[in-house]
């Protein structure tokens, strides 16, 4: 079974114009499924990062102060655009526009194979932390360090239709609302309404710009956009059926793999979807050296809005596996 792994012919190149927020110019890789839009900043022999971004968040804003600290301090950083995000293009129109985990974690791993990178440290959140902790368990060979926002992401598919506190279901409406057409009819019409509700309720306490805001949004326009969400969190909630191409690995997935590389979790503090804990309830789920930080002022998108600690816990993963 392929599932996405990437290939040897990559297609590197800028597409041109001014740097995106100081990552660099826009560049481009093929793997097998996907045509994969990305930044990389660095010494070219540094230690690979790579840098995963959420939904609905954008890459330039959340690691556009982290990346250039982490280049400073001679990481070669990698930001990748997720499936269905900015230029990134499914290369073949029968392919499935699934958005579900085991998808996200072999985007990862192909990336890694068309840049010929064999091991990298991984971070991010939200969608991105779930790709990266989904290729750590299931790859560990290829992740040198991992950086998980909100601890162990990988979702367990078998308690799927088991209600949480109402407390905590709350926060996820849209998950409820895009399991509907009625959602989907109002994410074709309006890409941009949910994102800034998201914004807002997840990070209460983060001021962001209006020219943040729109920047995200021009992601947002990619055709394969709406397909990939709503497949997401149908899947997530169990109501949709995963990608034939990914079956195997998400049975692996429903076994909740242990992530045995080193590790540092963290949590918001003020984030408003996900309570910050001490990291207990997790603790069991990371059998390697993990470190667990809560982000004073910090909501849901950790690196953007506190891009000092996130870049701290970038170099505290590597520094855990004693590279």
């Amino acid at each position: 079974m392929n599932g996405g792994r990437g290939n040897a012919r990559t297609a590197r190149g800028s597409t041109g114009g001014a740097p995106h927020g100081g990552l660099g110019p826009l560049r481009h890789v093929r793997t097998d499924v996907l045509d994969i839009a990305y930044h990389d900043i660095g010494p070219a022999h540094g230690t690979p990062v790579v840098l995963l971004h959420g939904w609905p968040f954008d890459p330039v804003g959340s690691y556009g102060a982290v990346a250039p600290a982490l280049a400073r301090r001679g990481y070669r950083c990698y930001v990748p655009y997720l499936r269905g995000h900015g230029e990134t293009r499914f290369r073949h129109a029968h392919t499935p526009r699934s958005g579900q985990q085991a998808a996200l974690g072999a985007d990862l791993l192909a990336f890694l194979d068309a840049l010929r990178v064999p091991r990298a440290l991984f971070a991010g959140y939200d969608w991105g932390g779930r790709a990266a902790d989904v290729a750590a368990a299931l790859w560990p060979e290829r992740c040198a360090g991992l950086v998980s926002v909100n601890g162990y992401l990988i979702q367990n598919l078998a308690v799927a239709r088991e209600p949480l506190p109402p407390s905590i279901e709350s926060g996820y409406w849209y998950f409820f609302y895009f399991l509907t057409e009625r959602g989907r009819k109002g994410l074709t019409r309006d890409r941009a309404g949910p994102a800034r509700v998201v914004w807002q309720r997840n990070s209460p306490q983060w001021h962001f710009t209006e020219a943040e805001f729109a920047r995200a949004a021009e992601l947002w326009d990619n055709p394969d956009y709406v397909d990939v969400v709503i497949h997401g969190y149908r899947h997530r909630l169990d109501a949709a059926p995963g990608a034939p191409a990914y079956a195997e690995w998400e049975a692996l997935l429903r076994e909740q793999p242990r992530i045995v590389v080193p590790a540092v979790t963290l949590d918001g503090e003020a984030d408003g979807v996900t309570p910050w804990t001490d990291g207990s309830g997790y603790a069991a789920h990371f059998t390697g050296p993990w470190n667990h930080h809560v982000i004073p002022g910090a909501g849901h998108n950790v690196p953007q809005e506190r891009p000092d600690a996130f870049t701290e816990a970038v170099v505290e993963a590597d520094a855990l596996g004693g590279t």
